[in-house]
């Protein structure tokens, strides 16, 4: 078993900017408990330094995120999935009175897809590839919802939420899940311009533009939310969110999949 880092999160603030950079690439920075807290934990940090104007999300490694660990969910009851914290780091994301920017240079799958939807402006590769993979697992895409279906066209989202379909950067930004996307020699900079717009802006303004641009909030601490937490963790804890489960650690087919799709 692959022992975490001390760090599974970095931050650092410079110029105005925080750089909160996921960093635990031997596992794809997936959503484990340990990650999400110290996730959780810089996000706090970013919003109590007043030097801080800017955020940006990133990450260490191929993968920007690879969804929630499934190594903590196998086996798991639904009184024991602990998603709570997940639901507290989007909306954190979403209601942040700093912008936030994600820049993602590799694949993102499920839970990583509502870390992206849940910032302000997002950038990826063209290469990067983008999956609401929960269907396949047998669990149910009901946390991230949130955040995604304010940002995607109604179409997309039945298609890309129903089909589980692998779509790429160009995808993303057509169908309104990123701003732009770009080649891997233009990242950078594209992060970089949209940070330099951004800081120009006063801060109290800044805020308040951001309220009433979610004048629609997030429903966290209310039944809605309540509700979609107990539907993702009666999933995850389900004979069919099990198979799955087990299905992709052992990398085979559930047994829900005819043969003749295989």
């Amino acid at each position: 078993m692959t022992e975490p880092p001390l760090d599974l999160v970095r931050y650092k603030a410079s110029a105005g900017v925080a750089t909160i950079t996921l960093d635990f690439p031997a596992k794809r920075n997936a959503l484990s408990q340990a990650l999400m807290s110290q996730l959780s934990g810089r996000l706090e940090a970013a919003q109590e330094d007043e030097s801080v104007r800017v955020i940006v999300l990133t990450h260490t490694g191929p993968v920007f995120c690879a969804g929630m660990d499934l190594s903590e969910a196998r086996g798991a009851g639904a009184s024991e999935m602990g998603v709570h914290a997940f639901p507290h780091i989007l909306q954190s994301l979403w209601d942040s009175p700093k912008p936030v920017v994600a820049r993602i240079a590799g694949p993102a799958r499920a839970g990583g897809v509502g870390l992206i939807a849940a910032c302000d402006i997002a950038v990826c590769l063209r290469s990067a590839t983008f999956a609401f993979t929960e269907v396949r697992l047998g669990i149910l895409p009901a946390v991230i919802s949130a955040t995604v279906l304010p940002r995607l066209t109604p179409r997309a989202a039945h298609e890309l939420f129903l089909t589980g379909s692998v779509f790429d950067g160009a995808r993303a930004a057509e169908i309104g899940l990123v701003n732009a996307a770009v080649g891997q020699d233009d990242l950078d900079a594209a992060v970089a311009a949209y940070v330099i717009d951004l800081v120009k802006g006063g801060p109290i303004a800044l805020a308040a533009t951001k309220s009433l641009l979610r004048r629609r909030p997030l429903p966290v601490m209310t039944d809605d939310f309540a509700a979609l937490l107990e539907a993702s963790a009666r999933f995850f804890a389900s004979d069919e969110g099990q198979e799955g489960i087990r299905a992709y650690g052992e990398k085979r087919p559930p047994r829900w999949v005819p043969e003749s799709t295989e």
